[in-house]
């Protein structure tokens, strides 16, 4: 081989070495582009009532992808038809009422590792005007704002949604006045249903909650017996993370509470200014199929006053025992037992279980 030809293989070879370390580090750089930009889905669980509009408003401004997230709601109109498709692994994460969520620890082994506000104000026992229920208040004085007498109430039919918080709040309101369930009828029903049907004259009494309450109030005139608050049926809306999620996903949840909590804090910063209504507006009617009036819509969000990151990890502090969170479970977990719902043993197991988790509360504390 002449001279010129080595020359010009070896050109060759260190050309091709070149290309090579210069195809290899596209590759390495295209790598850690993608997983700079990397998009995380994650398919939220919400029912038709405030929290939603959090998630809906980051979807409809983009917020979700430039926090690196795809989020795709799916719609349930109470908890437990949430449970049921949690069981088939249909969604990832969401908000859900406080005694499904018990269920679905119990059940399903899932995580409450945030909340967004205290929902003890916003669920209502509700009666017509022209009910004799009305004309006592305060029987019991230790509950002074509650209307009802045990005589005026027992056999009487009420509307509600099973396994539900408004359940809760059904069955707390009856202890108030020493009566079971087994003391008057129940009938359940979906929350838009038990609309419709009180309206139609079926029941005595019902119970809803936003933005089903405010229509319930404010346009059909039916009056308030109590509220969950007052009768001591402490609720909350527990943001719910199925358990594969937890393991498996940490970084997208992360990603996902980060936002949450961004949300909440201008959901306070921002209050309800008529822009703010409006929107909340839109979503009810576009994702809800529902219509609320400005007054409505400001009467639903009032009702439903925000937790920010310092009150959550106050509300979720175990360091003294079991936390403020756990404490208010316990009571669901009664509701549970005494209505046959679960076993004695098993809601002791559920209280044990330690299914409420600050775990990613304390990273978003720390800035990770």
């Amino acid at each position: 081989m002449g001279i010129n030809n080595i020359s010009s293989a070896r050109l060759t070879i260190v050309a091709l070495v070149f290309l090579l370390f210069a195809l290899g580090s596209f590759v390495c750089l295209q790598a850690a582009a993608q997983t700079a930009t990397k998009v995380d889905l994650l398919r939220v669980s919400h029912q038709p009532v405030y929290e939603g509009f959090l998630t809906w408003q980051a979807i409809q401004e983009g917020l979700d992808k430039k926090a690196g997230l795809e989020l795709k709601m799916v719609y349930f109109d109470s908890g437990m038809p949430q449970v049921e498709a949690l069981t088939a692994k249909q969604w990832d994460i969401g908000s859900i009422g406080t005694v499904p969520m018990l269920l679905a620890a119990l059940r399903l082994d899932a995580l409450m590792v945030a909340t967004s506000y205290d929902d003890s104000f916003n669920h209502f026992v509700l009666v017509r005007p022209d009910s004799p229920i009305l004309k006592t208040k305060g029987a019991n004085p230790k509950y002074p704002e509650v209307y009802g007498k045990a005589e005026d109430i027992k056999g009487k039919t009420i509307l509600v949604t099973t396994v539900s918080a408004g359940h809760y709040v059904v069955s707390s309101w009856l202890k108030v006045f020493g009566l079971k369930d087994s003391d008057v009828k129940i009938q359940n029903m979906e929350a838009g249903q038990v609309l419709a049907a009180f309206e139609s004259g079926k029941g005595d009494i019902c119970e809803l909650w936003s933005p089903f309450a405010p229509l319930a109030v404010l346009k059909k005139g039916w009056k308030k017996v109590c509220i969950g608050n007052d009768v001591g049926a402490r609720m909350f809306m527990p943001v719910i993370l199925d358990k594969d999620v937890a393991e498996k996903r940490p970084d997208a949840v992360m990603k996902f509470l980060r936002l949450w909590f961004q949300q909440i804090d201008r959901q306070k910063k921002e209050g309800l200014t008529s822009a703010t209504l409006a929107l909340y507006q839109k979503y009810m009617k576009d994702w809800a199929g529902m219509s609320l009036t400005e007054e409505m819509a400001r009467w639903d969000n009032e009702l439903e006053p925000l937790w920010d990151l310092k009150q959550q990890l106050e509300l979720f502090d175990s360091s003294k025992g079991p936390c403020q969170i756990e404490k208010w479970f316990a009571g669901v977990a009664d509701f549970f037992a005494d209505n046959g719902r679960i076993k004695p043993e098993e809601r002791d197991q559920a209280m044990k279980k330690k299914f409420v988790t600050d775990k990613f509360l304390k990273l978003l504390a720390k800035g990770q």
